[in-house]
């Protein structure tokens, strides 16, 4: 009887125990499974700094002013003055045509000058003598009438001839072809020989090189902002200064020179939704030639204290964007932000975002707001972010001062 019971004591004691310990282990299970259901990510501090943004474009360096040299008249060339791709000047002599025929024409032209002088130097003396007469009575008047109408004729007579000698004499200077502009001749000139045939026989061309421009493309937003930056002071009616273009040559060098001078087309266009801009640069040197390609840095408005944030970590949702940020307890939370330039990696944050707000870069997916966080903290160099970058139409690079 009494191992009966001490048989049952055990039995109860046991089962106390295991009860004990599956309770133990019901908690430590609870616990391990709170800890397992936050989600991994990891996460980065934004970025204040002042920020000087610039945008960066793909340009054609070409010339002010370019024309191709064709003949005013036919005729065989007979002279060339010039070496090939020199530098000339305006109004130098570059090819000379056979002009026999052309003196021909103005010997012929100014001898009628002379007859139809002589003849209406003639009619003027004796319309002054029939005026005499008549004035006496001697003549009819129908008589001076009519010598008034042959002064009148040979006058025309006498103009047109004069106007034919100075056709004949224009054509003649004509067979001397000068350069229209200032510039630098092409290689691919006609030789000594050829034919010219007048207003379609190409010689030469010539370009100007200083200075010289370099055109760019930008989008609708960019050039609504340029506009909105070139707005003077409400105070002082003062204009700002234009923002400052630097090249980069196709070589990786920048180029000495920088523009503040731009020409700008006065219509975007229809099937890119860009406008045409030109940049123009002194070319004292003649570095930069027609057809070279180069990258332009336009130099933004400076923003004092700019908040940036990493594009990896801005969602997009129905024309909207948002971020999510480490919130308190380690809780996501997700921020509406508006967005301003991009600039390399990031985002300039024009609002939603303060300086200490924590945001997640990645394990985005599936990510909700109000969920727990495993957060690892991370930085700009391990994830590969920059504030400079290029690509083949255009970009964003900034400057900046760390705060």
């Amino acid at each position: 009887m009494i191992h009966k019971k001490f048989r049952n004591r055990l039995a109860v004691l046991a089962a106390v125990i295991c009860m004990g310990a599956v309770s133990l282990t019901a908690g430590c299970g609870s616990t391990a499974q709170q800890k397992s259901s936050a989600v991994s990510v990891k996460a980065m501090k934004v970025l204040q700094q002042d920020t000087s943004v610039s945008h960066d474009y793909s340009g054609q360096i070409k010339s002010m002013d370019a024309v191709v040299i064709k003949p005013k008249v036919s005729g065989s060339i007979v002279e060339k003055y010039f070496q090939s791709g020199q530098p000339v000047t305006q109004g130098q002599a570059l090819y000379k045509i056979d002009d026999r025929q052309y003196e021909s024409e103005v010997l012929s032209a100014r001898s009628n000058v002379d007859k139809a002088r002589t003849t209406l130097n003639n009619s003027i003396i004796d319309l002054g003598r029939y005026q005499k007469l008549q004035a006496s009575g001697a003549i009819a008047e129908q008589t001076l009438t009519t010598q008034e109408a042959t002064v009148a004729s040979n006058q025309s007579s006498y103009d047109d001839a004069e106007a034919l000698l100075k056709k004949a004499q224009e054509n003649l200077d004509d067979t001397v072809i000068r350069a229209p502009i200032s510039g630098k001749l092409s290689v691919d000139d006609v030789a000594v020989g050829t034919y010219a045939t007048a207003g379609n026989t190409s010689l030469v061309s010539v370009g100007s090189i200083n200075p010289i421009y370099v055109q760019f493309s930008i989008s609708e937003n960019e050039y609504l902002n340029f506009r909105m930056a070139d707005t003077p002071d409400k105070d002082s009616g003062v204009h700002p200064e234009p923002p400052k273009a630097t090249l980069t040559l196709s070589n990786g060098k920048k180029y000495d020179e920088v523009s503040t001078s731009y020409l700008a087309d006065r219509e975007l266009s229809e099937s890119t939704g860009t406008l045409t801009i030109k940049a123009v640069f002194a070319n004292n040197d003649g570095v930069l030639l027609p057809g070279m390609f180069a990258r332009v840095t336009v130099e933004g408005q400076p923003l004092k204290d700019a908040i940036l944030v990493p594009q990896r970590a801005v969602q997009q949702v129905l024309n909207k964007s948002f971020v999510i940020v480490v919130g308190a307890d380690n809780k996501s939370v997700s921020k509406m932000v508006t967005l301003g330039d991009q600039i390399g990696s990031y985002y300039v944050v024009e609002s939603g975002l303060t300086k200490d707000d924590n945001v997640v870069v990645e394990g985005l997916t599936n990510l909700k707001e109000g969920q727990d966080l495993d957060v690892t903290e991370t930085n700009a160099d391990e994830l590969g972010l920059s504030l400079t970058t290029s690509d083949s139409t255009s970009s964003q690079t900034a400057t900046v001062t760390a705060q």
